[in-house]
């Protein structure tokens, strides 16, 4: 059941791509794709689910009335059925192309408990009630068929195609007397009842819980692409996809700023661009990288600013000297504690991808200020520079890593410069390329990682993954083990 919701409905959207012969497209700008060796690993935990389906199942009372030799009519109610005890062996989870997910679940044991009231009229026309404990200790097996579809834009689950098989059913009553009648009447009619009601109740419960986690996987998908006035359409483009060996989603990917969505036209996605032989694989399209850097840009984070002594003290780890006269100038000889350097983007950097890693296109401005009579900071120095960089991300030990394959620097303008004294420029070239460009990568590293952790990123057990960028967008492919801490987070929210 695990596998066929924290699993087949975390297509919520969370081997090295080939090129392409036969497959088909969908238009998409994130693409979630799960195999089968995940679902093995979700549905190690099912077993909870299923416990959690029959316990939140009501059972209504049973009544009925039934002629019984020498007794005559027998009244008969199974009242306030609950359940005592239950374990469940093993299940097995299979998807069925084009079809279903199927999650077969064996030797439910199941113990009900309640009250047995019955009533007839005994010999001399006395009436006779009585009312007992009972029992119920029944074997069970469960066929759970799952099929998933697109409901305005998200995913929904159908498990009403759910079948129970009774083993055994036998009824134990507390007390010293179990008239062998009632054990007759239980058999041959009062069984074939309950288990029409327990098929009813349990099968329905799991369509509705199957349904709950989809909300909840999809949220918890939503809210981390998301931060303050930046969020992610993840809305479906279509049906999710079930094959033999994967189930794969296809979603808009479109950044939503301040509540206004972008209308841009969905890039291709083809299906042979993702493997199955890892466990869990995102593809994203650049245009959704290019989108959220726009995003970041309009609300103001690609700058920094640094206080004069902490630009000297950043210089100094990386080897720079700053006794020399030059550093003196770009703050007009004013003492670096009443200076100030900001740095920042001057339009929308650019993204796409390519094979050899993200390239990002930005132009940058530099600003040397220092204190000014009548006014709080005057801008001593300033510089733009166009900066391309090519990078390669990996992820390892619950942190990001970002590495400098490339650069290219085009200087652009330069304003408040008394003398253009050409060993100034020199400094500003050495100080760009061997402190400014990995200072920036450096910091982009922390913020990043404690983006995803404040997620909750870190909780999973995310093994050997990669990041794996070609012409035109970015492969995430990874194994994992079981998200515990999910499945604790989802049952808490059932009770």
């Amino acid at each position: 059941m695990l596998a066929a919701t924290l699993l087949a409905l975390a297509l919520a959207l969370l081997g090295n791509a080939h090129a392409c012969s036969k497959s088909t497209s969908y238009e998409a700008g994130i693409v979630c794709r799960i195999t089968q060796p995940a679902t093995l690993v979700l549905n190690q935990e099912t077993t909870k689910v299923i416990q959690t389906a029959f316990q939140r199942a009501s059972y209504p009372d049973i009544k009925g009335e039934k002629a019984m030799m020498f007794l005559g009519q027998v009244k008969y109610g199974l009242h306030n059925i609950q359940i005592s005890h239950l374990s469940i062996a093993s299940s097995q989870v299979e998807l069925v192309e084009d079809k279903s997910i199927d999650i077969s679940i064996q030797n439910v044991s199941v113990i009900f408990k309640g009250t047995l009231n019955y009533g007839y009229t005994g010999a001399w026309g006395l009436g006779v009630d009585q009312s007992v404990d009972f029992e119920i200790d029944s074997s069970i097996d469960l066929q759970i068929n799952t099929e998933l579809t697109c409901d305005s834009g998200r995913v929904r689950a159908n498990a009403l195609d759910c079948y129970l098989s009774f083993h055994k059913l036998l009824l134990h009553l507390h007390g010293k007397r179990e008239p062998g009648w009632i054990k007759h009447l239980f058999i041959n009619f009062i069984s074939f009842t309950l288990k029409l009601v327990l098929k009813g109740q349990v099968c329905k419960q799991i369509d509705v819980i199957a349904n709950i986690m989809a909300d909840f996987v999809q949220k918890k998908a939503a809210d981390f692409l998301s931060d303050t006035d930046t969020q992610v359409d993840i809305s479906l483009t279509g049906p999710p996809v079930i094959k033999a060996t994967y189930l794969e989603s296809h979603h808009k990917g479109h950044v939503v700023y301040k509540n206004v969505s972008e209308d841009l036209s969905l890039p291709t996605f083809s299906s042979c661009l993702l493997g199955d032989s890892r466990m869990l694989y995102f593809w994203f399209s650049e245009q959704v990288l290019d989108s959220l850097a726009k995003a970041a840009f309009q609300e103001g984070r690609l700058m920094l600013s640094l206080t004069g002594d902490e630009f000297q003290a950043m210089l100094e780890t990386q080897g720079l000297n700053t006794n020399q006269d030059i550093f003196q100038e770009l703050f007009s000889g004013f003492p670096t504690s009443q200076a100030q350097v900001t740095v920042h983007c001057v339009k929308t950097p650019r993204i796409s991808c390519q094979n050899q890693g993200v390239v990002v296109s930005s132009s940058v401005m530099v600003k040397f200020l220092i204190p000014h009579p009548g006014r709080q900071l005057f801008v001593a120095y300033a510089f733009e520079e166009d900066i391309i960089t090519t990078i390669q991300a990996s992820y390892s030990k619950k942190k990001l890593f970002l590495s400098l394959l490339d650069f290219q620097i085009k200087p652009k303008t330069v304003s408040n410069l008394n003398e253009s004294s050409e060993s100034v420029q020199s400094f500003l070239r050495s100080m760009i390329t061997t402190v400014g460009i990995p200072e920036v990568m450096s910091r982009l590293e922390v913020v990043l990682t404690a983006f995803m952790n404040s997620k909750g990123l870190d909780l999973f057990e995310i093994i050997n993954p990669e990041i794996i960028t070609r012409d035109g967008y970015l492969l995430l492919q990874m194994d994992f083990g079981f998200p515990e801490h999910l499945l604790v987070d989802f049952l808490q929210r059932l009770t």
